[in-house]
């Protein structure tokens, strides 16, 4: 039975999951396999899964006190519908097991998107034009860390004013039109900063040895720029995308223009965004 484990991973990397989203589904789909040491996946049925649920509302905490949290036991179900529906699409069971059954949905809590003024500041404070390269695919284009850990130099055409995600999150592909301002601001960068290191390979970020900039490498490029700026916040690459996101329905675009812009699957997801009215943003 473990063997499948294996199998759904190479299914997400097919799709063109994140690196991160290959190791955690799976190690879901271990543990769920773990609990009810099921013979075959066709022995699975609803009951199982519910049975599961419960369960992870009680299983402690494998490092420190505690149980998981309704973000992770909402991982959890996330994982066993991507599997199951794998399952299904590929012939191997004729039913779906989670078919019917309701989960509560995770409490989300509200991120306090940053205000223009904010924005503003962050770009006065960029010094080199890989920081303003930076704030602009995570802002301008609204990048999620990993699209951005992932573009490559032949995805931005400057003169047709074009940014391509090649492989968005479930291998969704966008195509994102970047006003005159950041194409030149990006192009500047490649030709002025990264320039000079012509022979390091396709990614279009370089940190500065010369070599891919990492998820991680955005984050300390960010942090080392709030502190330039005088702001006293800890954000990460992914408040940028989301601070756009706001931006651009309080300004009146269309839920389904953001959505596109953003990459989501669905309207869902996108007002998240929506939530706040633009006299509950946080003002300097």
């Amino acid at each position: 039975m473990y063997q499948i484990v294996g199998s759904f991973k190479s299914y997400l990397s097919v799709l063109g999951y994140s690196g991160g989203t290959q190791r955690s589904l799976p190690a879901c789909i271990r543990d769920f396999l773990a609990y009810g040491q099921y013979s075959s996946v066709q022995a699975i049925g609803p009951a199982d899964i519910s049975m599961f649920y419960e369960w992870l509302h009680e299983r402690p905490l494998k490092r420190g006190a505690g149980t998981l949290s309704e973000m992770m036991i909402g991982h959890y179900v996330y994982a066993l519908k991507v599997f199951f529906n794998w399952q299904l699409e590929s012939g191997c069971i004729l039913i779906n097991p989670l078919s019917g059954l309701k989960f509560t949905r995770p409490v989300i809590g509200y991120r306090v998107p940053l205000t223009l003024a904010e924005v503003q500041t962050l770009f006065d404070a960029a010094a080199t034009l890989r920081e303003h390269a930076m704030l602009h695919l995570f802002y301008s284009c609204g990048l999620r860390r990993s699209e951005a850990v992932r573009l490559r130099l032949s995805d931005v055409h400057f003169r047709g004013q074009l940014l391509y995600v090649r492989s968005g999150k479930g291998a969704r592909r966008r195509v994102i039109p970047l006003p005159v301002r950041v194409a030149f601001s990006l192009e500047q960068y490649v030709l002025q900063e990264r320039g000079r290191y012509w022979h390091s390979g396709p990614s279009f970020m370089l940190n500065n040895a010369g070599r891919a900039m990492c998820g991680d490498s955005y984050a300390k490029l960010l942090k080392s720029l709030l502190r330039k700026a005088d702001m006293r916040m800890e954000i990460s690459p992914h408040y940028l995308r989301h601070s756009i996101a706001t931006h651009l329905l309080q300004g009146g675009m269309s839920m389904e223009y953001v959505r596109d812009f953003l990459g989501h699957k669905c309207l869902e997801s996108t007002q998240i965004y929506a939530r706040p009215g633009a006299h509950q943003i946080r003002q300097l």
